[in-house]
């Protein structure tokens, strides 16, 4: 509860201790000032928030290509925000030669994550990974998705909703190529039986451990 002024003119100003994201603030008034007019009169500012955005029209996909000598093979952190109106897309594809592969990808209104380790990694129980977090994620508003693993430990995040899991067999010995696809699988692949339906929609601020990747595309 925030009290506030006790005459006509005076400002009474208030600062979160915490920053909050929020798609609507709601102000209830709890009581009015027994000595004066009732009436309320709020405003509210923001933070500093950079936003760099890009859309994809079903067709397209952003390809980046990193050098291995830069990156840990030990830990990956992907994270980026999008909206769709479309229920079905893949988000991230990345694979390498010997049909290992990660997938994020919107199905039906949820977002799933495949990991393959692929048959010679492990045994076939443990080689295919398949979570799902989310429902009706096709609203066309903003949703967040953080994906971060370490060794074996993986954190799928999505809108603050986090699965923790452990992958069976060397998670971080994935032979995967030095190549991340967003927003489709640029060439038929090894992947199996995926949709490969291209994602139709906005992704904001897509990092790959600390690397603006839209930023990269748009100074080309």
């Amino acid at each position: 509860a925030f009290s506030g002024n006790t005459n006509a003119d005076s400002v009474v100003y208030y600062k979160l201790q915490h920053s909050i994201k929020a798609r609507f603030l709601r102000f209830v008034p709890l009581d009015w000032n027994p000595n004066g007019r009732i009436g309320m009169r709020i405003e509210v500012y923001g933070c500093t928030y950079r936003s760099e955005v890009v859309g994809f029209d079903g067709k397209s996909c952003l390809i980046y290509t990193f050098n291995q000598k830069l990156m840990s093979a030990l830990k990956d952190v992907i994270s980026l925000k999008f909206k769709t109106m479309q229920s079905d897309g893949i988000l991230l594809h990345r694979e390498g030669q010997n049909g290992d592969h990660i997938t994020l990808e919107l199905i039906e209104g949820k977002l799933s994550l495949f990991i393959n380790l692929g048959d010679t990694k492990t045994h076939l129980s443990n080689a295919q990974i398949n979570i799902t977090l989310g429902s009706l994620l096709d609203d066309q508003q903003w949703h967040s998705v953080l994906l971060e693993h370490f060794n074996n430990q993986v954190n799928f995040t999505v809108d603050k909703h986090t699965h923790h899991f452990h992958v069976k067999g060397e998670f971080n010995y994935l032979d995967l190529d030095y190549e991340l696809s967003f927003g489709g699988i640029p060439v038929p692949g090894k992947s199996g039986t995926l949709s490969r339906r291209n994602f139709h929609g906005c992704f904001e601020n897509i990092y790959y451990n600390g690397v603006n990747i839209i930023d990269l595309a748009r100074r080309h």
